[in-house]
């Protein structure tokens, strides 16, 4: 299938019709969701080898909404299980402290802060963008998948209705409470409510052919001495339980004396004999009913519950610690996937951000997917797997990953620093306080649309609803024939016919559009500095010289911070001694621990062919070349 016809290859879901007595969540501008369309995805990287079934684990770099319109050519109702962390609305922007390598930090100029992503919505723009990835979802998973969101009580109850809605309450499984924090001091005087502390997460089968695996958690030291509060001779704890059972004939228990006793039995009397032998039989007294002696060391522990207390949040010293946002500890993602799917399984997390669900996925020998639409995720997480793969020595014994970019965006590290970057790239004089219109150029108002991705007719929808149309009756009064509004749309590529697709929504108004597509015009804009470096071969070395990341140094001038070594600001380097042109295929993984240095001299294979490098700082932006 060529690239032009995938590009118009839709998708059609099922049609979700409103079912006389059960609720559905309503909001401003809801749009149905009943099809997608084929994003086409690039090839970047390629980190390992496939198994021996030939599978390769996969990363997106793109909006999951069109990276998961992509998987469903090939993976629908295919994925066992899924796992997001997405926004919850927070009004908060969420920012990852950079720190300079090997340096201790004497003040705040060693260390800034730097935008990862934005969490602040209006609350119907949020609902509608959770309810069209909830729908694609359900479309990935397998007939015997689960789902699971982790939210919190801001906007975690109106997930739970859109769940309903898309999923059927019917197929609603937990919902799971999560200590993710220490108890702190939200009570005091004057305090406008209770301490804070807990996540929830909900649990959703996709049918009920959905089965859940059995998990235990340890028995905790006070139920231990409760419990198993007897020793034998060799210091074995163990606690006595029942041998008996409900007797007659729809049963089906036997019935025979056993120790002198005579009543219906959970074991055949051979077994119950075996028990004997093994010394597993507790009487107290001649004349009482034996039981069962039941070994500490040999219980699995408690059956998982829905309130989870004993998983500590992601600590600053902690191991796992990727210095990112809102980052999950392990051992929750374990529980997670422990609990709903079987080795070599196929798990997607959409909202990856630093890889918690990748790493653990790639721990237990599951196949897995992410996708991120911020850069610094995408590097982060290449970063983390690479050093798992390395450390864990797993590299030849589990299937690699792919890097892939999706509709091939490539200007933006993030979304939340595009907006600005394409204010002072247009010189757009910003708005402060318009909810709708982010800036004024030319006496035109200008809407800059989302970011890595293309603009939708349905992204139009937003706008359109927002419009001053009360202004508007009063300029077309006064004008008749004349526009009421002038508007730039800005954007990252768009739909055919974007233009008259909203002039036809507002034929009632006549309105100027105009639109400014970066992609088609990116010649006529310099959105950043290019990163410099200076590689050679020095006999039978390559050997990086210099390297100037301009962003990043630019920050660190502002702070009156000076560097001595480049690698102070490398976070990783990676080769390709035989680049083909089209995929990075790095046989050198150069990613360091924390504090210390890339190497930055590497020896050079005889065979080498075209060589790239790729280098990579404290930003996770990076500098690709070519070495002669």
């Amino acid at each position: 299938m060529s690239d032009t016809k995938d590009q118009i290859t839709l998708f059609e879901f099922e049609e979700r019709k409103t079912i006389r007595g059960y609720p559905e969540l309503r909001w401003t501008g809801k749009r149905p969701y009943t099809s997608t369309q084929y994003y086409p995805a690039q090839h970047k990287e390629t980190y390992g080898k496939p198994d021996d079934s030939g599978w390769l684990n996969k990363i997106f770099w793109g909006d999951n909404l069109q990276v998961m319109s992509h998987l469903l050519k090939d993976y629908r109702s295919k994925i066992k299980m899924i796992y997001i962390d997405p926004p919850f609305d927070s009004k908060a922007n969420y920012k990852k402290r950079i720190k300079i390598k090997d340096r201790e930090v004497q003040n705040d100029s060693n260390l800034f802060e730097e935008k990862q992503y934005g969490d602040i919505w209006t609350n119907d723009e949020y609902l509608q963008f959770m309810y069209e990835r909830l729908i694609i979802m359900k479309e990935l998973l397998s007939d015997d998948g689960f789902i699971w969101v982790q939210c919190d009580p801001s906007r975690g109850h109106y997930i739970k209705i859109l769940m309903d809605e898309i999923f059927g309450n019917n197929n609603f499984v937990n919902h799971i409470s999560w200590k993710r924090t220490f108890a702190h001091g939200d009570i005091g005087q004057g305090a406008k409510h209770l301490g804070r502390i807990t996540d929830f997460i909900l649990l959703y089968q996709k049918s009920s052919l959905s089965q859940l695996n059995a998990v235990f958690t340890p028995y905790e030291q006070a139920y231990i001495d409760k419990t198993f509060r007897y020793k034998d001779d060799d210091g074995r704890r163990w606690q006595s339980v029942s041998l008996t059972a409900p007797g007659g004939a729809m049963k089906g228990n036997p019935s025979y004396e056993f120790l002198g006793i005579v009543r219906f039995w959970q074991y055949s009397e051979q077994n119950m004999y075996k028990l004997l032998e093994e010394g597993k039989i507790h009487q107290s007294k001649p004349d009482t009913v034996p039981r069962k002696k039941m070994y500490l060391d040999e219980a699995k522990g408690i059956p998982l519950q829905d309130i989870w207390t004993d998983i500590v949040p992601v600590q600053g010293v902690s191991i796992e610690n990727e210095n990112y946002p809102t980052q999950k500890p392990e051992a929750l993602i374990e529980r997670i996937i422990l609990a709903s799917t079987n080795s070599n399984d196929l798990i997607l997390d959409s909202f990856m951000g630093s890889g918690t669900t990748l790493a653990v996925a790639l721990k237990t020998n599951r196949r897995y997917i992410g996708a991120d639409i911020n850069l610094g995720a995408i590097q982060t997480t290449s970063k983390r797997l690479n050093q798992l793969l390395k450390a864990e020595n797993l590299i030849d014994k589990h299937a690699g990953f792919e890097v892939h970019n999706v509709n091939n965006y490539e200007f933006f590290r993030n979304p939340l620093e595009a907006r600005d970057l394409l204010i002072e790239a247009l010189n757009i004089q910003p708005f402060h306080q318009s909810k709708l219109f982010d800036g004024e150029l030319d006496g035109r108002n200008v809407k800059i649309m989302p970011v890595n991705r293309i603009t939708t007719k349905a992204d139009l929808d937003v706008i359109i609803s927002n419009l001053p149309y009360t202004t508007y009756d009063k300029k077309k009064e006064e004008n008749p024939g004349s526009p009421v509004d002038y508007i730039t749309l800005v954007c990252m590529g768009h739909e055919p016919d974007l233009t008259a697709a909203f002039k036809q929504e507002v034929s009632a108004y006549k309105i100027d559009v105009q639109i400014v597509d970066i992609l088609t015009d990116k010649k006529d804009f310099e959105f950043k500095r290019e990163a410099k470096a200076e590689v050679v071969i020095e006999g039978n070395e390559l050997v990086i010289k210099s390297f100037y990341p301009m962003n990043l140094m630019q920050k660190l001038s502002l702070q009156k911070e000076q560097v001595d070594d480049y690698k102070q600001l490398v976070e990783s380097v990676v080769i390709d001694w035989d680049y083909d042109g089209k995929v990075l295929k790095p046989e050198v993984v150069d990613i360091p621990e924390k504090n210390d240095f890339v190497k930055g001299r590497y020896d050079v294979p005889k065979n080498r062919g075209v060589i790239r490098v790729k280098i990579t700082d404290l930003l996770s932006e990076s500098l690709e070349i070519e070495v002669e």
